[in-house]
């Protein structure tokens, strides 16, 4: 029974450990151009997006964060009912610009600084300069004790953590939820929007898109992808973040900043680039003049060998006057309007026929290091050479029926 209990208590304090050092690892700080310039979009195709709405941030840190920072600067122009923004408790950063009492009094043993909620339900001109800005904010707070309130752990998890019963109830007060959730929580995170029905604007990595919790959503149209999803994004991170590849590191003015590659935004708010038709070429155009070499001149699109589509290895190459099923790069997903195409699958979750013993046979003997087995559910193909072609993980689309060209 000892060594019974003695396991259990292992086991709890490893996961603690481990969960401790995912919560560390994801302490990535959003920069306010990369979140303006996605709202603004947004703007663009509908300026009363968030007009009238309750917009919550819970996973942010009032004043240190840029999500905070960017709504409550353009809390009027945006036509805003409330800015709600919750902190967490021991979060590495929240109250090192602004420190007020109530991150650090009582509560025992909770980690310091404690989580806090600050609740705007308007910015006014609070110095008389003329305008209303941060500066304003940080004065109405300062003056305003009622506009910030100290958040309780539960039974459960602590100060300020999204799951706790008073995020959830400040959430379902909420019309539109935008922040940078914790990547290692993303699926929980989605999970809890979708289950009350909310509105969403947040960030996550691009291997999101293939979690199987995530994709069914991207299938039934109930999220997609927002609109600034190229280039490189960073994100400001602690002195003490360890950062190994150096192409991923820059310091400006004494911050700290780190690259994680591909990293979208995630939403069901409508945008304009959704409805942007992908222009494209024929089959037979495509074989004549696209710029890809492993379409030009062939004699035709692969087909695969286990699965009645063929294969289109870049999304500008999708031919506009084929019928069937294709499998596109997940990048694809960028480019997607829902009126052009419909989306049947994702690889990975679909049943193929499996490749056969020949294939595989064939794709060891071609010197391919991957490994596969007879059976294995991934499409494959052979290509003009006739040598085994495994591609990365596809979406299988088709056109969408009635549509033109």
């Amino acid at each position: 029974m000892g060594n019974t209990t003695r396991k259990t208590e292992t086991k709890s304090l490893n996961r603690s450990l481990h969960n401790a050092k995912a919560a560390k690892q994801d302490e990535f700080y959003t920069q306010y151009v990369d979140i303006q310039k996605e709202v603004e979009a947004y703007l663009e195709f509908d300026p009363d997006t968030f007009r009238g709405k309750v917009v919550y941030c819970n996973c942010d840190d009032p004043f240190e964060s840029n999500f905070f920072k960017y709504f409550a600067a353009n809390f009027n122009k945006l036509g805003l009912k409330k800015l709600v923004t919750t902190s967490y408790d021991g979060s590495p950063i929240a109250g090192q610009g602004i420190l007020f009492p109530e991150y650090n009094e009582g509560n025992g043993k909770r980690p310091k600084p404690k989580a806090l909620a600050v609740i705007l339900n308007q910015v006014k001109d609070e110095d008389g300069d003329g305008a209303a800005n941060v500066t304003d904010v940080e004065l109405f707070l300062k003056r305003n004790k009622a506009a910030r309130t100290a958040l309780k752990a539960d039974e459960k998890y602590p100060g300020g953590d999204f799951r706790s019963r008073e995020c959830i109830a400040l959430l379902k007060e909420a019309d539109i939820v935008v922040t940078n959730p914790p990547f290692s929580l993303f699926r929980e995170y989605v999970a809890q929007l979708v289950e009350h029905g909310k509105k969403f604007l947040i960030l996550g990595s691009q291997n999101a898109i293939t979690f199987k919790e995530i994709f069914p959503l991207i299938k039934d149209n109930k999220l997609w992808l927002g609109v600034d999803n190229g280039g490189t994004k960073w994100f400001q991170v602690k002195d003490d973040y360890e950062i190994q590849t150096e192409s991923r590191k820059k310091i400006v003015n004494g911050v700290k900043y780190f690259s994680m590659g591909s990293i979208m935004w995630f939403t069901n708010l409508d945008h304009g680039r959704r409805h942007q038709r992908l222009p494209l070429m024929t089959m037979g155009e495509n074989l004549r003049f696209s710029k890809h070499k492993e379409i030009k001149g062939k004699r035709g699109y692969h087909r695969y060998d286990n699965y009645d589509a063929i294969e289109v290895p870049f999304a500008d190459a999708i031919p506009s006057d084929y019928d069937g099923v294709m499998g596109v790069p997940i990048t694809f997903l960028d480019k997607y309007n829902p009126d052009q195409f419909r989306i049947l699958g994702l690889s990975r979750y679909t049943k193929t026929n499996g490749m056969s013993k020949e294939f595989v046979d064939a794709y060891y003997k071609s010197g391919q290091t991957g490994t596969i087995s007879e059976g294995h559910p991934d499409l494959c193909y052979y290509d003009h050479s006739n040598r085994p072609v495994v591609p990365y993980m596809r979406v299988l689309i088709e056109r969408s029926k009635g549509k033109k060209k």
